[in-house]
């Protein structure tokens, strides 16, 4: 227990028969229940996960009939965790990516109740740009930018860090078996905690790589998945939470933005389209085109604006 809170760690598992005993070999001693949740792994993983369990009774093992995804076992794991009423439940790789050192300051907030959920942060740390893979680096910052308008947590980064924990009210809140089975799942489960008001905070964690994991993100793959999820889950957000739940006037600056938007991308093409056939651009077009950029960046600017104001206090 951890101020007098039980905690229980989830940790998805595909394939990570070389590094899940070292995974929870290190785990503190303040963690009651260790949760491996294996997703149809096709190597000696479930056989190395039965061994741990003969030595530590905190192990339990829960197996996946098909494979799909991490973001449905980390489901999987919070599920177990909601019907066995635990204080607090952390998520953590099952690759030794994610320093146990580290784990009290995720969960300490949590406990405290000074927040319903900790993710952990690497991009706070002077040293991870030398630490994390350059491409993932930048990737992650584009999707944290995306991540903080979709989501409405603007305080918060690095968006894909799968490194948190939860507290026992919120997994009750959310609709667990809806959560994205996928690589998008720490995205969308940003978007449902913002829809339910609940508190997030960002901590401070240490970068691990290079310990002998072998990544599953296909980047081309969630290059196209996860902008598909943050577009449609921004949406949703907008409609359950500024229209049905309370209504707010930022929703008809969206509205208007996201016209005036496409205004002036079809204005664009058009003046493109005389400059091409006619070796200038059409004056009214172009005058068109800029007043109609500017009212989508003010548009837009503005219900920014008032989406931060609302979310403040979700820290």
């Amino acid at each position: 227990m951890f101020h007098n809170k039980i905690i229980s760690v989830v940790i998805p598992a595909y394939n990570e028969e070389l590094l899940i005993a070292k995974v929870v070999d290190t785990m503190p001693d303040f963690v009651d229940h260790i949760v491996i949740v294996d997703d149809l792994s096709t190597d000696g993983t479930v056989t190395a996960v039965q061994e741990i369990i003969k030595k530590n009774q905190k192990v339990v093992l829960l197996q996946h009939k098909t494979n799909r995804g991490v973001g449905a076992a980390i489901s999987t794991g919070y599920i177990w965790a909601r019907d066995n009423n635990i204080d607090v439940t952390v998520v953590m790789a099952a690759d030794f990516q994610m320093d146990p050192d580290d784990l009290d300051r995720i969960v300490e907030p949590v406990c405290k109740g000074e927040c319903d959920y900790t993710k952990g942060n690497r991009l706070f740390r002077g040293e991870s740009w030398d630490m994390i893979p350059h491409y993932r680096y930048l990737g992650n910052s584009f999707l944290s930018l995306g991540t903080k308008i979709a989501s409405g947590y603007w305080h918060v980064a690095d968006s894909q860090s799968g490194y948190t924990a939860i507290s026992l009210p919120a997994l009750k809140a959310i609709d667990l078996e809806s959560i994205y089975p996928r690589y998008g799942m720490p995205n969308d489960l940003l978007i449902k905690l913002n829809i339910g008001n609940f508190r997030v905070r960002d901590v401070s964690i240490r970068p691990v790589y290079n310990v002998g994991e072998v990544s599953g993100i296909k980047v081309r793959k969630v290059l196209f998945t996860i902008p598909m999820i943050l577009i449609k889950g921004f949406w949703r957000r907008m409609i359950e939470k500024y229209v049905i739940r309370d209504f707010h006037p930022l929703i008809f600056f969206y509205l208007l933005g996201t016209f005036f938007t496409g205004a002036t991308g079809a204005l664009a093409i058009r003046a493109a389209w005389f400059k091409l056939n006619s070796g200038f651009f059409p004056p009214t077009t172009s005058l068109a085109m800029m007043f109609s950029f500017v009212a989508a960046s003010q548009f837009i600017l503005f219900a920014m604006w008032f989406d931060m104001e609302v979310n403040k206090d979700l820290k």
